[in-house]
């Protein structure tokens, strides 16, 4: 490995500073979505971008952020191979790329309905972003409802994600889990 790489790994086999930071803040934002997500109004034809909703919004522009930067990341710095099964290895590389996706497509379809609505999405709840869907788009509404379904597969996928740490920690008793820990 390269001197100046080493100052990012702290494990051969683990995930590097930045990894587990864009890990972590990921972790977070997620959680913030669902609790807005739970607790914000229902949206509905006439219903305006504010308070909860709108914060809702702008973490879902942060999160498409993050997200693109963590992966990014990690296809630069990709981490050592961890000792599991080839078994475990194979679930654990579609279980992520499956959860990749998750959280690019689940706010993508999100931006897409508010966008079709003509509301302003902002990064950081603070830079506008591009509409990607057309005002009044009958598909941009659709994207709602998927948007809805598919964040209950998200969850889904982030409580397997969490099961297999766990796993990892409390049966296999491996460092699987420690890989990612500050």
């Amino acid at each position: 490995m390269r001197t100046d790489q080493r100052a990012w790994r702290d494990d051969e086999a683990g995930y590097d500073r930045v990894a587990r930071v864009f890990h972590w803040l990921v972790a977070a934002l997620i959680a913030a979505q669902f609790v807005i997500g739970w607790t914000m109004p229902d949206i509905h034809k006439d219903t305006r971008p504010e308070g909860l909703i709108a914060w809702h919004l702008g973490v879902g522009a942060t999160l498409i952020a993050v997200v693109v930067l963590r992966i990014v990341w990690r296809l630069a710095h990709p981490p050592g191979p961890a000792n599991v099964s080839p078994l475990l290895r194979a679930v654990s590389q579609v279980t992520h790329g499956l959860l990749y996706l998750a959280l690019l497509v689940v706010p993508l379809l999100g931006w897409a309905n508010a966008s079709s609505r003509g509301w302003s999405v902002r990064l950081l709840g603070l830079l506008p972003v591009p509409a990607i869907a057309p005002t009044g788009s009958s598909v941009g509404h659709a994207m709602g409802d998927i948007h809805g379904y598919l964040a209950w597969v998200l969850f889904a996928l982030i409580a397997l994600h969490i099961a297999a740490a766990l796993f990892h920690r409390f049966v296999l008793k491996d460092r699987v889990l420690q890989r990612m820990l500050p």
